[in-house]
């Protein structure tokens, strides 16, 4: 079976016990139907921190709470850039670099301006790239631990390159 094939099955079961949410409106990423983002989503924990995963309306993207954390497989791989990285490495041992750009950086998106702010972070050197956003709101107090219990999904995007002079959390 194809991993396309297992992604819409797994979306169409999870649409089938959320009953009544809401779809969260979120826009697919421009590479969305990579078939890493099938494995990256299938892979994704349920709840993230005190927040159930909630449908979305698009192709390769989670939402948690009622959207107050976001993710989306398949954005373009940000270039060289001198924006801040940070590299979080997990328990078990999984270092993913993410871009953790300012906010007027074209790698904000449009639905990070919420209410209260929002903290974006864009893989480094993963292609497909993924993005999350954090909204303010959903009181996550650090958002390396959401980076760090994303670790192991995120993980199936191979790492092609890699920060210079990250961060370490």
């Amino acid at each position: 079976m194809s991993h396309l094939r297992i992604a819409a099955l797994a979306i169409g079961a999870l649409l089938a016990v959320s009953g009544c949410a809401r779809p969260v409106t979120v826009e697919a990423a421009e590479f969305a139907p990579d078939p890493v983002c099938g494995q990256v989503i299938l892979a994704l924990p349920h709840q993230l921190g005190a927040l159930e995963q909630v449908p979305t309306t698009s192709q390769a993207t989670v939402a948690w709470g009622a959207g107050e954390i976001i993710l989306r497989c398949g954005v373009a791989p940000p270039p060289p850039t001198d924006e801040r990285c940070i590299s979080v490495t997990s328990g078990a041992g999984i270092t993913i670099d993410w871009i953790d750009p300012e906010p007027d950086s074209e790698l904000i998106p449009a639905h990070a301006d919420v209410e209260g702010g929002a903290w974006t972070f864009v893989t480094y050197g993963r292609v497909p790239a993924i993005e999350v956003v954090i909204a303010a709101a959903s009181n996550v107090e650090s958002p390396a631990d959401i980076l760090n219990a994303l670790s192991l999904p995120v993980d199936r995007a191979p790492a092609e390159r890699f920060c210079v002079g990250a961060t370490d959390y």
